[in-house]
């Protein structure tokens, strides 16, 4: 298999650390998607990383489609749980810490833009997004040391790669770690392990 993605990418990041924990062998391909012409436009008609080939050059895109198959061809490190309800609120925390991050790169992307083309007042609906994202996700951290239940799961790599690239971009208007001290120390936890350390976005 190989993953065609880029080491910013939050989502490439939740699809690389999810390969590091099931211990699948993959080749990754770093892919700027900028280009009207890249590899990934062949293979996902989205233009969108991060972009699993399969061995018979089946391509799966969404981070969410990839995680979900690479958690089913591994017996190794379970990370979606198998019963209903359990599976729902682990994706939920997925879902949550995924649409936080849409709306921070909204807020990236809308910086890279001309300065007299910029709209403020978008800048502060996503702005309002990203915080209320955060907001929840410390609300319903608390004091526990993992997202879902007793154990490590893909809720919590969700989360880790969120919180990574808040502390990467540093969007304007967001101190979460002064805010909400709960997620910085679960951040600096799942920092010490060796998919998320090895993993981690370039310095800005």
């Amino acid at each position: 298999m190989k993953l065609l993605g880029s080491v910013a990418s939050p989502y490439t990041r939740k699809v690389r650390v999810v390969l590091a924990e099931k211990k699948i062998d993959c080749e990754f391909e770093a892919a700027d998607v900028n280009p009207p012409e890249n590899p990934v436009n062949v293979l996902n008609p989205l233009g969108k990383v991060p972009t699993l080939v399969l061995d018979d050059g089946t391509a799966l895109f969404d981070s969410r489609v990839i995680v979900e198959f690479l958690d089913s061809v591994s017996p190794i490190s379970r990370l979606i749980p198998d019963d209903n309800r359990e599976r729902v609120a682990v994706r939920r925390w997925e879902a949550l810490a995924d649409g936080s991050l849409d709306a921070g790169l909204l807020i990236r992307y809308e910086s890279l833009r001309p300065k007299n083309e910029q709209s403020r007042a978008w800048t502060d609906k996503q702005t309002g997004k990203l915080a209320r994202g955060l907001a929840m996700i410390s609300a319903d951290l608390a004091d526990r040391p993992w997202c879902h239940g007793d154990r490590y799961t893909l809720a919590d790599i969700a989360v880790g790669c969120c919180l990574g690239w808040v502390e990467f971009r540093r969007p304007a208007g967001i101190d979460w770690r002064g805010e909400y001290a709960n997620l910085g120390r679960f951040y600096d936890k799942l920092m010490e392990w060796p998919a998320f350390a090895d993993t981690a976005p370039p310095k800005a």
